[in-house]
């Protein structure tokens, strides 16, 4: 399987997880506000501090992004292209955030496909300082109870990566239970979850959000994505009864470094995880 030599030692711990309770719903995310901060006030309304979304559709302007870079020193094995500011509106196809905290303070990790105003296809990493409401839209979130996604310096990659952290319980409605996951690289995306269900006795699960980036992709279809930097969102993922006991299918869309996109069913055993996965799974069964 490929992999890629981080600058440093592996940790041992290569899925990093949290128990929690869940709940989907929906809300409108707010004209006029930074994204980061209308993603926050639909999350606070149903009583949750963080959780994820799942996006299909709804502009943006102004926006500002990163794509994914190769990296000018050793420090990383990868890193993030100059920030770029479209002009006008910002339409997205399809995106997932990771709400949660960083240096105590609310914070997001999104990964999206968009089209700019002109007609540019691009995607990459969505800044949320930088980045406005232009109009009202609707989004489908999974607020979680007893987790929270926080910020942390991981030394195996060099950067300061989302990871589920347990959280004190909040009175937010839930009804489900959910596992918050962070994915650590040099491992196949699709057979990680698979052995984490079958350890935690997960027959049927749905996956809520999905933000990270592997090596190159290979799919289904028989597309391959060569460059090894990606950024990638799920577009839709379960896990299910299959020939291994459980199998997970993931669908997902990503730019490579070259800013080429790329979406589809990733094979499994074939995907390996470049830096960070972020995920919950929602458990049915």
């Amino acid at each position: 399987m490929r992999s890629i030599i981080q600058p440093g030692a592996p940790v041992a711990d290569r899925i990093q997880w949290v128990a929690a309770r869940g709940r989907a719903f929906t809300f409108a995310l707010e004209k006029g506000l930074p994204l980061l901060e209308a993603a926050r006030r639909g999350f606070a309304a149903q009583g949750f501090a963080g959780g994820v979304l799942d996006i299909k559709g709804g502009t943006l302007g102004p926006f500002a992004y990163v794509m994914p870079a190769l990296s000018k020193t050793a420090d990383h094995a990868a890193f993030y292209s100059e920030t770029y500011r479209p002009a006008g509106v910002t339409r997205l196809s399809t995106a997932t955030m990771t709400l949660g905290v960083r240096d105590g303070a609310p914070f997001f990790h999104c990964h999206a496909l968009w089209t700019e105003e002109g007609g540019r296809a691009g995607g990459g990493h969505i800044l949320p300082e930088e980045t406005i409401v232009a109009e009202p839209f609707e989004v489908e979130a999974f607020g979680l109870d007893g987790a929270i996604f926080t910020a942390a310096p991981d030394p195996e990659t060099g950067f300061k990566l989302f990871g589920p952290m347990t959280a004190a319980p909040s009175a937010a409605m839930t009804d489900r239970r959910a596992f918050a996951l962070r994915l650590r690289p040099n491992q196949d995306f699709a057979g990680c979850l698979e052995a984490f269900c079958r350890g935690q006795g997960i027959s049927k699960a749905r996956i809520r959000g999905g933000v990270g980036s592997t090596i190159g992709a290979r799919f289904e279809d028989g597309g391959v994505v060569e460059p090894f930097a990606t950024e990638l969102t799920i577009t839709a993922g379960t896990i299910a009864p299959g020939d291994d006991s459980v199998e997970a299918t993931v669908d997902v869309a990503l730019v490579d470094y070259t800013g080429a996109l790329a979406q589809g069913r990733l094979v499994r055993g074939d995907n390996p995880v470049l830096m960070t996965m972020e995920l919950v799974l929602e458990v049915v069964a």
